[in-house]
């Protein structure tokens, strides 16, 4: 059998700047052969990948485009429990989708994870989300869609879905990493 590579398909990531710099998770760019980015206007381009993080789960990925539109950056320091914030995303490949819930936490660890501080919410984030933006209530990113906790845990035949509890990576933990 001829070998095989893995392929990922149906991610999420975000431009922070506009010479074409990109973040997206670690594991969704780590031991691939080939990454492909699609645009909002659905132009494709062949990544590079300039740096992984596994600790953080941060990748920083570069296309040969200029001229892009990047996101707006936020403060995650002035982010409050309580707040409205939303995630971008394409859960089960819906590309450009948009789910909002309340921040619950700020600086939680989670237990056998990587000692990074995340952000939980309760925005609903699916299979897709990871490495899309978590946005505030003006538009700024404030952190990076990574994991949720699913009823996989607790036998539920729903696994790997949403279970109302989402991680995000504060954006000033990916500033420090990039």
């Amino acid at each position: 059998a001829p070998d095989r590579y893995p392929i990922r398909t149906l991610n999420s990531n975000f431009l922070i700047s506009a010479d074409s710099d990109i973040l997206t998770n670690a594991h969704l760019v780590a031991d691939v052969d080939k990454v492909v980015v699609r645009l909002v206007d659905k132009r494709q381009f062949s990544a590079k990948v300039i740096g992984i993080d596994e600790r953080t789960d941060v990748a920083l990925i570069k296309i040969d485009a200029s001229s892009l539109r990047a996101v707006t950056i936020g403060d995650p320091a002035q982010l409050e429990v309580g707040e409205w914030v939303a995630a971008i995303g394409s859960p089960f490949g819906f590309e450009n989708s948009v789910t909002a819930g309340i921040v619950s936490a700020k600086g939680r660890l989670v237990p056998d994870e990587s000692e990074v501080p995340f952000i939980q919410t309760d925005v609903a984030v699916n299979p897709g989300n990871s490495g899309g933006p978590l946005v505030d209530t003006q538009g700024r990113v404030i952190g990076m869609n990574v994991a949720i906790a699913t009823g996989a845990r607790s036998g539920n035949p729903n696994e790997g879905q949403s279970a109302g509890i989402s991680f995000h990576i504060p954006l000033s933990t990916i500033e420090s990493v990039v």
